[in-house]
């Protein structure tokens, strides 16, 4: 009998995307395999069973599929963290560092109420920057931030040391070496 798949298994690897050097964690190969994707959203669940979460915040994009399904499945409500100017409604808003430059998301001025307590969640964890904007809107909104949850952790960029640096659990499902 074949050993049993890991959420790991199911994510492919592109060399060179987007840039030359790049190893590039293609999730979507996890989310188009029905038994990948259903693995990967009960793993992510199995930390907060029993534990009190009125919303699950996703981060655009990939952070939409799963923090949907994530909600439907804890039956609460999703809201979306969003790059500038996406959302219809009154905003907050939140700049950020990337690599090369700076970035601004955005939530709803209504999404949180005082005292939620909220799951953050995405497909991937690198820098942490973009979950570290989350937090700050999420905490100036005054949400109560249960953890932040990923499918894959690239350790060697530093995204879990700045959200633990932050006061945050960390959950990951798989880790990925180098860049």
């Amino acid at each position: 009998m074949p050993p049993s798949r890991q959420v790991k298994d199911y994510i492919r690897t592109i060399v060179d995307f987007p840039h030359e050097g790049i190893f590039f964690r293609d999730v979507t190969t996890l989310f188009s395999d029905p038994r990948g994707f259903r693995m990967a959203i009960d793993q992510m669940l199995h930390p907060y069973a029993g534990e009190r979460i009125d919303k699950v915040v996703g981060l655009e994009a990939r952070g939409f599929i799963l923090g949907g399904a994530i909600a439907h499945q804890l039956s609460v409500g999703f809201v979306p963290i969003r790059k500038k100017g996406k959302l219809p409604g009154p905003t907050i808003s939140q700049d950020y560092k990337l690599e090369y430059g700076e970035a601004v998301v955005e939530i709803h001025d209504d999404a949180i109420r005082p005292g939620e307590k909220v799951l953050i969640v995405d497909d991937l964890l690198a820098t942490g920057g973009t979950c570290a904007a989350a937090i700050k809107l999420i905490e100036r909104l005054k949400g109560d931030i249960v953890s932040c949850a990923f499918v894959v952790d690239l350790p060697d960029l530093g995204g879990r040391k700045v959200l633990e640096a932050m006061g945050m659990d960390v959950h990951t499902l798989c880790t990925f070496d180098g860049l």
